[in-house]
């Protein structure tokens, strides 16, 4: 999520010098419609970036945590951990998922990063 505001932030900051220029080009038109036609050129540009922001997957790890579990690997009740998501791993489907005490977790973690598959 950090990564995200930190790209929107940035993009924010970039919008500014291009509808500055905007509004100084069609300052002949008037304030009010220089500034509506800025903001119409800062739309068709920033939308796509905004469209990108916000639907890009960052491939942020997703974890569900749940309490008293049975591990599905010791059989130990403990704290359970499963990863849910993250790039290419996706069990947000699982109709069964299986829970991990603390220690199982993350030797399966281990298991899915020597794969490649999970992103830091």
């Amino acid at each position: 999520m950090i990564k995200r505001y930190l790209l929107y932030l940035t993009r924010w900051q970039l919008s500014t010098p291009i509808l500055a220029l905007c509004v100084t080009y069609f300052a002949r038109y008037g304030d009010i419609t220089s500034t509506v036609i800025a903001n119409l050129i800062g739309g068709l540009i920033f939308f796509w970036v905004d469209r990108y922001i916000f639907t890009k997957d960052f491939n942020e790890p997703v974890w569900s945590v749940k309490t008293d579990v049975i591990c599905s690997d010791c059989g130990r009740k403990a704290r359970g951990y499963r990863l849910v998501y993250t790039k290419d791993y996706d069990r947000r489907n699982d109709s069964q998922p299986e829970f991990r005490c603390e220690i199982c977790s993350e030797k399966k973690l281990l298991e899915i990063e020597n794969c490649g598959v999970l992103v830091k």
